[in-house]
């Protein structure tokens, strides 16, 4: 059974930075796409940012620039720096992750058959 795990979100000030963790077990080789998607209010959900297999990263525009993604292949973890934050930022970040290796991995729902539960960011003013 494949399990996603999130942690990091939490409450900060625009111009802070945060860094979320996403760590994938019960899967032995992680060669996959992973990415990080987000929900804010009144929003659907949105791709932020996804790393393949040959570690080629892809990114929303509004983040470029701000938010890095990486993996750690040792620790089976996905992080995603976040840096220069915003109130727009604000949202529920969800690690998605597809087993089977690509280099080209998109920021496409339909592409991610594992999913995380969600860990809360809030950027205040």
């Amino acid at each position: 059974q494949v399990n996603v795990v999130e942690s990091g979100g939490d409450s900060v000030q625009a111009g802070g930075s945060l860094r979320l963790s996403c760590a994938v077990s019960g899967y032995r080789h992680w060669v996959g796409c992973l990415a990080w998607f987000r929900q804010g209010p009144g929003h659907e959900r949105e791709g932020v940012a996804v790393i393949n297999s040959g570690d080629t990263t892809t990114y929303k525009d509004s983040v470029k620039g701000r938010f890095t993604i990486s993996k750690d292949k040792a620790k089976n973890t996905l992080y995603l720096q976040m840096n220069a934050l915003k109130p727009e930022d604000t949202a529920l970040y969800y690690c998605a992750f597809n087993p089977y290796f690509s280099l080209q991995c998109s920021l496409e729902e339909s592409g991610f058959p594992y999913w995380g539960q969600g860990t809360q960011v809030t950027v205040s003013s």
